[in-house]
């Protein structure tokens, strides 16, 4: 499998080891052999094992937790690639940190993400892949193509197993309403959302409180989707707010299972059938729970990979 760009070259850092293992299989190719390692300084350092003088790259790295630590290493790794001459490096981002600092919302900020496409590009980065990113508007920091996949046909191939005549897919906050909405289209069913505002009182931080339910969820099955699941204080105060508005059951559905703490105890303290996650970013085994199902996105990403490898269209994959 050869394009103009050279043979197809994988590489991965340490940030998701196992869905590049996955990647690969998909491809039917092998990882190319990579030293990544701090030295007692705290510096990373990467040493190519065979050399990618005219290959077609795909750096396999979300920038999850620990964020920093995982965009330099991409940084990094781009830079080892583009000083051994690859043919095209392409930065494979399943999931973008940074990705929610999209905006100057108020005084005296940074807008992040912006910065953070600015140094992939600068490192010598020549193409993006990513996948559900928190606002689309950041495919527009970068000045060299981007390709946004969205797992939610994955996601939604998999509730189709459950009876959907009564359910109805709910956006958690009105931040969320077009992801929901888009979903609610994957699936054929409703679109419910919960209005929300944040009260200030005093030097204590902002507390979201529901506030309203637009949308019939009395004796339906609620399917709260979101693209992450952070701390989860969303997702468990809407299950709660659901639950009270009389749904019938809950699942959760997320692609990237962050899972920042208190996320897991807030989960499993909330009455939940299913929460339904992908693989853009490794799940802790001590986060993980009984009623959590994790899909794997790694024959995704290959498909999307070898069709960016031969030139061919991504778009088509998600035509009905």
């Amino acid at each position: 499998m050869e394009s103009m760009y050279g043979k197809l070259a994988l590489y991965t850092g340490t940030a998701n080891p196992g869905l590049a293992q996955e990647v690969a299989q998909a491809l039917k190719v092998d990882l190319s052999p990579a030293d990544v390692f701090k030295f007692p300084n705290d510096n990373i350092f990467i040493r190519l094992q065979t050399s990618a003088r005219s290959r077609d790259v795909f750096v396999i790295q979300p920038t999850c937790p620990p964020v920093n630590t995982n965009i330099m290493q991409l940084l990094i790794f781009i830079d080892t690639l583009k000083r051994d001459s690859a043919g095209r490096i392409t930065a494979v981002m399943p999931y973008y940190g940074y990705g929610r600092t999209d905006k100057k919302d108020q005084p005296r900020v940074p807008i992040t993400a912006r910065l953070v496409a600015d140094l992939i590009t600068v490192a010598g980065a020549d193409r993006v892949l990513m996948m559900d990113l928190h606002a689309g508007q950041i495919q527009g920091f970068f000045k060299i193509p981007v390709d946004d996949i969205t797992t939610q046909h994955l996601l939604g191939q998999h509730m189709r197993q459950w009876d959907l005549s009564r359910a109805s897919v709910v956006a958690a906050d009105l931040g969320g309403a077009k992801r929901a909405r888009n979903f609610a289209e994957v699936l054929g069913v409703p679109l419910a959302l919960i209005e929300k505002r944040r009260s200030q009182s005093g030097a204590s931080p902002s507390k979201a409180r529901a506030l309203n339910l637009i949308g019939e969820i009395e004796g339906r099955d609620a399917i709260i989707y979101d693209d992450e699941i952070d701390t989860a204080g969303t997702v468990t105060e809407a299950a709660a707010f659901l639950r009270s508005a009389g749904a019938r059951s809950i699942r959760i559905v997320a692609s990237h299972p962050i899972l920042s703490d208190p996320a897991t105890e807030r989960l499993r303290n909330t009455p939940i059938e299913e929460i339904v996650v992908t693989n853009t970013v490794p799940v802790p085994e001590r986060k993980l729970l009984p009623n959590m199902t994790i899909l794997s996105v790694g024959p995704l990403l290959g498909e999307v990979i070898r069709r960016i490898h031969l030139g061919l269209s991504v778009g088509e994959m998600f035509n009905e």
